[in-house]
């Protein structure tokens, strides 16, 4: 039995998308990996049939799934969480565009068994140059500390708790949204859990490279919060 469900949702971004994955089957520690293609273009699609049998990993294509247009993060965590239950063991998500160590997921796996009353574990993110970058700026001083925060973690490579997932079914996320880290959050804080920060276990994340038209939040905050608002995207 594994002793983590580690999965990847996919939606273009190729060559971020390929780092990702190289960087996860070679990394140690007993888990099972699931990659949920979310309706990626051809030339992605392709290169995940590939990764099948080159690095024996799962995929699941939502094509098969639903008809639903991507983004389709709710399904792919309903379909995470019924894994994980089954095989009781943690979630851990890795999205396309973070790169992580080879002792990242044992990590976070060690860290689920020192933490019993975890809700969620998030490794910190970091840039090309090793700063701390989005989404975790609010950290400003360099340590190798795992300690509580009640900021909201994100899901770049963050590892949800058996227990949590246990009480609490994601079947219950708002159909109205396209993202559920900070709901998430605050839910298994308000049911009793603590989420934490793992300092010590940076990766490399570069931002919205499956969606470059986020980037705009940073050079064109106006044009992005107007396709934000105005055409209903990026829903929190």
């Amino acid at each position: 039995m594994p002793e983590a469900i580690v999965i990847t949702p996919v939606k273009d971004s190729l060559e971020t998308t390929k780092m990702t994955i190289q960087a996860i089957t070679k990394a140690s520690g007993n888990f099972e990996y699931i990659i949920f293609n979310d309706f990626s273009e051809e030339e992605t699609t392709a290169f995940l049939e590939k990764a099948t049998t080159e690095y024996g990993i799962n995929l699941i294509n939502l094509s098969e799934v639903t008809s639903n247009p991507s983004p389709n993060y709710k399904l792919v965590l309903q379909l995470a969480q019924q894994k994980s239950v089954e095989k009781n063991c943690p979630l851990i998500i890795i999205e396309s565009d973070v790169i992580i160590n080879d002792n990242t997921i044992s990590s976070l796996i060690a860290l689920h068994k020192i933490y019993p009353d975890s809700g969620l574990i998030g490794a910190i993110t970091i840039d090309r140059h090793g700063k701390y970058n989005f989404p975790y700026l609010f950290e400003k001083k360099k340590s190798n500390e795992t300690k509580v925060t009640n900021h909201s973690l994100s899901f770049c490579c963050t590892l949800i708790s058996v227990d949590f997932l246990k009480q609490f079914d994601f079947k219950e996320l708002s159909k109205n949204k396209d993202w559920f880290d900070v709901y998430i959050s605050r839910k298994s804080r308000k049911l009793g859990f603590r989420n934490y920060i793992a300092k010590g276990l940076e990766v490399l994340h570069l931002p919205h490279s499956s969606r470059p038209w986020k980037q705009l939040k940073y050079t064109n905050p106006v044009l992005y919060y107007f396709r934000k608002y105005f055409y209903r995207k990026d829903r929190i």
